[in-house]
C-alpha cells in the first residue's frame, strides 16, 4: 500500500495514530507481526484499501466460528538470509537454530492457510510452498534451541567429543591426586581443581611455588595464592587442547555443511518467512476487528457516512462509549460542531480523523455496518494549544499559522479538522476570520469538521450552502454531557448555567445575562426550545418503542402458545389413531380366536356319536361364545373402544348364532337315535363360520 504523502507525521501524532496502531499490534502473535502492524501507514489508492479491508473482513468472519486459527511467531532471520546470499559464508549455530524455528512456523502457517482456503480464499492467497520438511528436521537434529551443535550432527563430532571428555577426565583426576598429595600448608584454603586461561590448574600458596613447580597462570588479589599447572600434567593439558581443537574444527565443518544445505533454498526461505509475518499482521488486524465489533466500510468517492462510530482509543475501557452517527448529504462538506466545554467536541473530530486514517491503513476500526468513507489524499489537523515560547508564538498566532498552511495546501479530497476555530482573540474578529476560512474550504469541497463556541458562526449553516450545524447533546437539568451527536442543530454553550451551578453570585450572573446581546439571547432561547422539543420527541419515541416491543413480546407469546396447542392437538390425534388401530387389531384377534374355538366345537359336534357327546359339544360352543363376547365387549369398553368392537360382532348376533348352532346340534342327535344305520351326524342346516 502506497503511503499518503499529504499526511504529515505531526498530524498522525496529533490524532494519536501510533497509539491506535499499538492497540492493533497487541493482537499479534510475535514481535515481527506487531512491528509490521506498527509500520502501517494510510494509503491513497482506493483499490488496495478495498482489497486489504476485504481480506480482514473475510478472516474476521472466519475467526468468529473458528478460534483455532492462529499465526505462528517467527524469529528475525533477516541477517541470516543476507549472509546466505554471500558465497562461502557460514552461519553461526544460533542463526541456524532460528532458521529451523522459522521453517517450523512456515510449515504450520502454510498448513493453516491450506485448511481455510475454501472459506477464506483472500487470506489463503498469502500461502507459499515452504521448503522441504527434511531441512527443518536436519536442523532440529543437529542443533539445540540455543544453537549448540549436538553430538547427533555427525559421527566424527561425537567421536571427538568423546576424546575431549576422556582427556579432561584424565587431566582432572591427575590434578586432584596431586592436590591431595600436597601438605595442608602448601594448599590454598578450599583448594580445588579450577580453570585459568583455558588450562586446568590447582591453587597453592605462593610459598610452595618452588616446591610444586610448573607454570603459573594466575594469582589471587592478595598474591598469597597462585594457580599453577604442574609440569606432570602439561602434556595432558596439551592433549586436551588438541582434542578440543579437533572438536571445534568438526563443529565448524557441520555449521558450514548446514549453511551449504540451506543456501540453495534462500529465496523460498525468505518467501516463507514473509508469509508468516504477513499472516501474523493480518490475524492481528482481524482479531482487532472482532474485538471492537467493527464492520468494513464502503470505500469510494461518495459523502462521508459514519454509523455507530467510536473513538478507537476509548473502545474497550471500563466506561461504555456512546457511538455517534455522522452522515453527510451529497451537498454537505462542512460540519460545525458547537456546544459547551467537556461535551466531547474535540474527541468527536479526532475520532473521525482517526477512523479515516485507520481504514486507509487497511484496519477495520470501531465502525457500524453501512458506513462509507471517501479516500482522503491529505489530512490536516489544528487541534490543541499550539503556543510556543521558543518560537515566540501565542496561541492565536499558532492557530493562524496552521490555518495559513491549510489554506495553502488543502483541496478537494482533503480532510480538515479544526478545534475551537476563531478562538484566542477578539470574538468579533476571530469569528469573522473563522467564517471566511470555513466558506473558503467549503467552496473548495474540502471535508471539514470544526468546533466552536462563537455564536456568530452558528448562523453560517443558514447562510452558506454546504455547511451544516451539529452539536453534542447536553442534559440541561443536570448540566452533564450525553455525548450524543445531533446533526442539524447548533449547541448551546451553557456558560452562565454552569457558572450558576458552580456558585457564582446571583447578582453577578444577572449582570452578565443583561450584557448578553439580544440576538444571542434570542438564539439561546430558540435553541433551548428546540432541545426541549427534541427531548420530548425522544421520550415519546422511547415510549412507543417500549410499547411496540411489549406488543411484539405478547404476540410472540401467543404464537408460542398457539404452536404448543397445535402440537398438543396433533399429539392427541396421533394417540387416538394409535388406540383405534390397537382396538381393531385386538378385536380381530379375539374374533379369530372365537372362530377357531367355534369351528373346533362344531367339528366335534359333527363327529359326535351319541347324545352325551352332542351335549358336551353344545356346551363348549356356548362357553366359547360367551367367553369371546365377554372379552370383546368388556376390554373394548374399558379402553373406550366399545363402539368399534360392536361394529365387528354385536351381542344379539352372537346370541342368534348360538341358538342356531344349538338347534343344529339337537337335530343331529335326533337323527342319530332314529336312524341306527347312520354313524355320522349331519346338521339340518349348514353353519357358516363367523367371519372376522
Amino acid at each position: 500500500m502506497s503511503v499518503a504523502g499529504g499526511i504529515a507525521p505531526s498530524v498522525l501524532d496529533t490524532l494519536e495514530f501510533p497509539a491506535a496502531l499499538e492497540r492493533v499490534a497487541a493482537h499479534a502473535a510475535g514481535p515481527l507481526g506487531a512491528a509490521r502492524v506498527r509500520d502501517r501507514a494510510p494509503a491513497t489508492d482506493p483499490e488496495p484499501i478495498r482489497a486489504a479491508l476485504a481480506q480482514v473482513a473475510e478472516l474476521a468472519a472466519l475467526l468468529l466460528h473458528d478460534d483455532a486459527i492462529r499465526a505462528e511467531p517467527v524469529p528475525d532471520i533477516g541477517p541470516a538470509l543476507e549472509l546466505l546470499a554471500v558465497p562461502g559464508s557460514a552461519l553461526e549455530g544460533l542463526q541456524l537454530a532460528a532458521l529451523g524455528r522459522a521453517l517450523g512456523a512456515a510449515r504450520l502457517t502454510a498448513a493453516t492457510l491450506a485448511r481455510i482456503a475454501r472459506d477464506a480464499p483472500r487470506t489463503a492467497a498469502l500461502r507459499v510452498e515452504p521448503p522441504p520438511k527434511k531441512l527443518e528436521q536436519r536442523l532440529m537434529q543437529s542443533l539445540d534451541a540455543d544453537g549448540a551443535v549436538l553430538d547427533a550432527a555427525s559421527r566424527a563430532l561425537a567421536r571427538t567429543r568423546q576424546h575431549v571428555r576422556e582427556a579432561r577426565q584424565r587431566l582432572i583426576a591427575k590434578l586432584e591426586a596431586m592436590l591431595g598429595a600436597l601438605d595442608s600448608t602448601d594448599r590454598a584454603p578450599d583448594a580445588a581443581v579450577t580453570l585459568r586461561g583455558g588450562r586446568y590448574v590447582i591453587p597453592i600458596r605462593s610459598t610452595a611455588r618452588s616446591r610444586v613447580g610448573g607454570i603459573v597462570h594466575d594469582e589471587s588479589a592478595t598474591r598469597s595464592t597462585v594457580f599453577v599447572e604442574p609440569p606432570e600434567v602439561i602434556e595432558l593439558g596439551n592433549a586436551l587442547r588438541a582434542a578440543e581443537a579437533e572438536q571445534q574444527r568438526e563443529v565448524l565443518r557441520v555449521l558450514r555443511e548446514l549453511t551449504d544445505l540451506l543456501r540453495p533454498r534462500r529465496d523460498s526461505l525468505a518467501a516463507a518467512w514473509e508469509m508468516c509475518i504477513a499472516f501474523d499482521d493480518l490475524c492481528a488486524r482481524a482479531r482487532y476487528a472482532v474485538a471492537v465489533n467493527g464492520f468494513a466500510p464502503v470505500i469510494g468517492t461518495g459523502p462521508l457516512a459514519i454509523r455507530s462510530g467510536r473513538h478507537p482509543l476509548l473502545t474497550g475501557a471500563e466506561t461504555p462509549v456512546v457511538p455517534f452517527d455522522l452522515v453527510l448529504a451529497p451537498d454537505e462538506v462542512t460540519v460545525l460542531v458547537s456546544g459547551p466545554n467537556t461535551g466531547g467536541k474535540t474527541v468527536l473530530i479526532k475520532a473521525v480523523g482517526l477512523l479515516c486514517l485507520m481504514v486507509q491503513s487497511g484496519i477495520i476500526p470501531p465502525l457500524g455496518p453501512q458506513s462509507a468513507l471517501p479516500v482522503f489524499g491529505a489530512v490536516f489537523a489544528d487541534i490543541g494549544d499550539r503556543q510556543s515560547i521558543a518560537a515566540s508564538l501565542s496561541t492565536f498566532s499558532a492557530h493562524v499559522a496552521a490555518l495559513r498552511d491549510i489554506l495553502e495546501h488543502a483541496g478537494p479530497g482533503a480532510l480538515v479538522l479544526l478545534d475551537e476555530i476563531g478562538s484566542g482573540t477578539d470574538p468579533a474578529e476571530g469569528g469573522a476570520l473563522a467564517a471566511a476560512v470555513l466558506r473558503t474550504l467549503t467552496r473548495r469541497r474540502v471535508v471539514t469538521l470544526a468546533t466552536t463556541h462563537l455564536g456568530a458562526l452558528k448562523q453560517l449553516a443558514a447562510e452558506t450552502v454546504g455547511i451544516v450545524n451539529a452539536s453534542l447533546q447536553f442534559e440541561a437539568e443536570t448540566l452533564t454531557p450525553t455525548y450524543r451527536l445531533l446533526k442539524g442543530v447548533p449547541g448551546r454553550s451553557y456558560g452562565l448555567a454552569i457558572a450558576r451551578r458552580l456558585g457564582i453570585a446571583a447578582d453577578v450572573l444577572a449582570m452578565a445575562e443583561r450584557a448578553v446581546p439580544d440576538a444571542e439571547r434570542a438564539l439561546d432561547a430558540l435553541l433551548a426550545t428546540v432541545e426541549a422539543r427534541a427531548r420530548e420527541l425522544e421520550t415519546r419515541a422511547q415510549e412507543l418503542a417500549a410499547r411496540d416491543a411489549a406488543l411484539r413480546e405478547d404476540a410472540a407469546k401467543l404464537d408460542a402458545r398457539g404452536d404448543a396447542v397445535a402440537a398438543r392437538e396433533r399429539e392427541v390425534r396421533a394417540r387416538a389413531q394409535t388406540l383405534e388401530r390397537e382396538a381393531r387389531e385386538q378385536a380381530r384377534a379375539y374374533l379369530l380366536e372365537a372362530r377357531r374355538k367355534v369351528e373346533a366345537a362344531l367339528g366335534r359336534a359333527r363327529a359326535a356319536v351319541d347324545e352325551a357327546t352332542a351335549r358336551e359339544a353344545r356346551r363348549l360352543v356356548e362357553q366359547a361364545i360367551e367367553a369371546t363376547t365377554g372379552e370383546t365387549t368388556g376390554e373394548k369398553a374399558g379402553e373406550g373402544g366399545k363402539g368399534k368392537a360392536e361394529r365387528w360382532l354385536s351381542l344379539e348376533e352372537l346370541r342368534r348364532r348360538r341358538r342356531q348352532r344349538s338347534r343344529s346340534v339337537g337335530c343331529g342327535s335326533t337323527r342319530q337315535r332314529h336312524s341306527s344305520s347312520r354313524r355320522s351326524m349331519r346338521p339340518c342346516s349348514p353353519i357358516s363360520p363367523i367371519s372376522g
